[in-house]
């Protein structure tokens, strides 16, 4: 029994080898990109998921790739919005809520999420986080740990909808900060807005910023 579980343990490191293989090589050539989270929960018809096919929508038109999660909801508006571009969905198995949307041209599938967030990392020039679970959650305070660390380069993280993500904002600066427990300055780690231009700006500055250096 010993035995087959150690070699069960070397097929899966075979497994994510061959994930992280295969991203590289389909992700390579991939070009400015900017990774859109929010929940799969999302449906069509709220708020939220219009303006992130608007946002989408906007980023492809300036040539920029959208990744995704490559689901439901708010990774579905992601991919429309960007389906005339590139429009990559990095998809997950999982045993609900994750179908692959039907508007990604470059579709990628996983088995392991830290493969997966690897992808979204490496290929990504900044993050837009829509309202979303503990999925969008983990993501989203995986970046900013990384960026407050310095493991990844320096790149914008927009908080998009100021009434979904004050509340969390406001509890970092009663609680968190004032406990010491993380800096001032890593508050300007991000930038909450509800304004669909802002948001394109404060990635496409820093996009331009980074061109000049």
């Amino acid at each position: 029994m010993i035995d087959d579980l150690k070699g069960d343990e070397s097929w899966r490191m075979f497994r994510i080898i061959s994930e992280f293989a295969d991203s590289f090589d389909k992700l390579s050539d991939l070009g400015p990109a900017v990774s859109i989270f929010g929940s799969a929960r999302t449906p069509k018809d709220d708020p939220y998921y219009k303006v992130t096919v608007e946002l989408a929508e906007k980023l492809s038109k300036k040539g920029i790739a959208v990744i995704s999660g490559g689901g439901p909801g708010i990774m579905e508006a992601a991919n429309k919005g960007a389906q005339n571009g590139t429009s990559v969905g990095l998809n997950i198995e999982l045993p609900k809520e994750q179908f692959p949307n039907p508007y990604q041209n470059m579709p990628m599938e996983y088995r392991y999420f830290f493969t997966r967030k690897v992808m979204f990392l490496k290929y990504s020039m900044g993050y837009i986080c829509m309202p979303g679970g503990f999925g969008t959650l983990d993501e989203t305070f995986e970046s900013l740990t990384l960026l407050q660390t310095g493991r990844i380069s320096k790149m914008p993280i927009v908080l998009f909808g100021s009434q979904f993500w004050q509340g969390l904002v406001d509890w970092l600066k009663a609680q968190v900060l004032r406990e010491n427990l993380i800096d001032q300055e890593d508050l300007d780690l991000f930038v909450v807005t509800d304004d669909v231009d802002h948001a394109i700006d404060v990635i496409l500055n820093h996009h331009e910023k980074g061109n000049t250096q």
